[in-house]
């Protein structure tokens, strides 16, 4: 019992970890007043948000450091890197120091990469205490960082809500504040032992529990982050959101209300597995002897039949008939097809896949547009004439990310009766943000189509961070998903720059038209028209990552079909090697 209870507390010092280290979502906060300290241009500004997002690019580094050092030293290690890399930005702009703009850009990209060191860290302590339900435990945490732009808004509400700069010297703190305080539990580690699969289902039941917990936390924030009243107040409010960060440490209790969940909740959904990684290992090994076992047994009919194979090894082979233009655009879509779920993708195969590069498309058009449009919020609201509202946008951004991922794990919830192919959530997940983009080029100068479209692109993109990883283990191999996962994500610091240099000329481009105002040598745009392309251009791109997702979707769906015809030969088999195990241990 003591070995379970330390887990769970890992458990919250992850979730602790992660809700507090999201600290590049709020540079909206701080943006337009670092750009009028430094005196830079929109562009220029547009680098530093580049640079922090260049930090995903270093983030092999931590897998590189936990092969050398204790896991506790890297958590110091990221801390301090975002106490060096945030702390001398918060000198900067609070006019104590002044440094050079080249070093400014190079504290941001130090500050992004600790961001990456600090999730690696979560990721291991997940898989390491959680093996049975680790996929349930990454889907949890990972949706916590999503709230950190809310957190930070609260808490700069607290303290001082008139100062910009209290945002970077809470980003430069508290992650080493939170480090020190997760240090105990991840010093005492239990050893992990075999569950039955009673413990599991009842481990997941909890896992249930805290997501509804998340979810309470998620609203409480979007309705309270953003509050602007007495400083008096706003503490008590993120006392109530520290508090509610705190109650998961009553997980040991909730655990004896296991029976009454297992009654009237669980009968209702699918637990016995993971919410966030559809494929695990165990899965993988008895469904590729299912479909070596086809090959011999054509009785089975469980997979394609040996005709299908033969017509899908032939289509590339013949030629395209121009009296049936159809069937030979059906044919280009068959060619080079996954045939199963969860098949290692060396780099070299990888980057020579159709799927990866349209899953590429859909990622660059998608998730990191809404991440771009989350680094303009502080310029957009400036001018639309929005200035007092940043706040309040950043917080609805970050709630909204925080709820999309939350729901990047409902799939797996509910597949016992609506099964549907995870690339197909991906599609789905992708239309609330051209949707978006075109309803704040038409109806951008309106505050409710600004919080509208804000929100929407929100959950968008944090359903797509979240759900990623899992896609990229499905689809080219769980046991490459670390290498896989970083090709996955260079798309982020490419779209940042090219997005954000887009958004900056033509923002600079239009600062004469309106009302235009100095700050030394930097230039404030203010009227509609100065995100008005913008818009358009991002919202038709992302119209391509949405196409791109629907043909990814026609290409992988009769795998996902085929993997989930054959989940009900392995779950028996699998809970069999469980319990064999189990007695053995016994």
């Amino acid at each position: 019992m003591a070995g379970q209870s330390r887990k769970w507390m890992i458990l919250v010092a992850v979730i602790w970890i992660q809700a507090f280290t999201g600290t590049n979502f709020d540079f909206s906060a701080y943006s337009s007043e670092m750009k009028k300290v430094l005196g830079i241009s929109q562009v220029q500004l547009n680098y530093l948000a580049v640079a922090s997002d260049m930090g995903k690019v270093f983030g092999w580094s931590s897998g590189l450091a936990l092969m050398y050092l204790p896991l506790w030293t890297v958590l110091f290690m990221a801390a301090f890197m975002g106490l060096v890399g945030y702390g001398f930005q918060w000198l900067l702009i609070s006019n104590v120091i002044s440094l050079p703009y080249i070093l400014v850009l190079f504290l941001c990209l130090l500050a992004g990469c600790s961001i990456c060191w600090f999730n690696t860290v979560c990721f291991v302590l997940c898989i390491k205490n959680f093996p049975a339900n680790r996929a349930l435990a990454l889907s949890l945490t990972v949706s916590y960082n999503g709230v950190s732009a809310a957190l930070y808004a609260l808490a700069g509400g607290a303290f001082n809500g008139s100062s910009s700069s209290l945002y970077l010297l809470l980003n430069s703190l508290v992650p080493l504040i939170i480090s020190i305080a997760a240090l105990v539990p991840i010093l005492r580690q239990p050893s992990v032992d075999p569950l039955s699969p009673e413990a599991v289902h009842s481990d997941s039941i909890t896992f249930l529990l805290l997501n509804m917990l998340a979810v309470l936390t998620g609203v409480y924030l979007l309705i309270f982050g953003s509050n602007t009243s007495a400083t008096s107040t706003t503490r008590l409010l993120f006392g109530g959101a520290i508090f509610l960060l705190i109650f998961p440490l009553c997980v040991p209790g909730v655990v004896y209300a296991r029976r009454w969940f297992h009654h009237t909740v669980r009968s209702s959904f699918h637990l016995s597995r993971s919410s966030f990684i559809l494929v695990d290992d165990d899965d993988l090994e008895l469904h590729k002897r299912l479909l070596s076992c086809e090959g011999s047994l054509n009785n089975l009919n469980v997979s394609l039949d040996d005709d299908e194979a033969y017509e899908y090894k032939l289509s590339s082979q013949k030629p395209c008939n121009e009296e049936d233009n159809t069937r030979c655009c059906e044919k280009m879509m068959e060619k080079d097809q996954l045939v199963m779920l969860g098949e290692e993708h060396p780099a070299q195969v990888l980057v020579g896949r159709l799927d990866f590069w349209l899953y590429y498309i859909a990622y660059f058009c998608g998730g990191t547009i809404g991440l771009v449009y989350s680094n303009n919020l502080g310029q957009i609201a400036q001018s639309l004439g929005h200035s007092s509202t940043t706040t309040l946008l950043l917080t609805l951004y970050s709630s909204f990310s925080f709820f999309g991922r939350l729901l990047s794990a409902a799939p797996d919830y509910v597949r016992a009766k609506l099964y549907f192919a995870r690339t197909g959530w991906l599609t789905i997940a992708l239309l609330p943000t051209p949707v978006a983009f075109f309803l704040l080029a038409a109806f951008g100068d309106s505050t409710a189509a600004l919080r509208i479209g804000t929100a929407l692109i929100g959950m968008s993109s944090g359903f797509i961070f979240a759900a990623a990883v899992s896609i990229t283990s499905e689809l080219f191999g769980p046991n490459s998903v670390g290498l896989n996962h970083n090709i996955l994500i260079t798309n982020i610091p490419i779209g940042s720059l090219v997005y954000g240099v887009l958004a900056a000329i033509i923002y600079d481009g239009n600062a004469g038209v309106g009302l235009k105002l100095m700050f030394s040598d930097s230039v404030v745009c203010m009227g509609r028209e100065c995100y008005f392309l913008t818009f358009v251009l991002w919202g038709c791109l992302s119209l391509l990552g949405l196409v791109s997702s629907l043909m990814l979707f026609l290409r992988t769906k009769h795998a996902y079909n085929a993997f989930e015809r054959n989940r009900g030969l392995v779950e028996p088999e699998k809970d069999l090697l469980s319990r064999s195990i189990i007695e053995q241990l016994n």
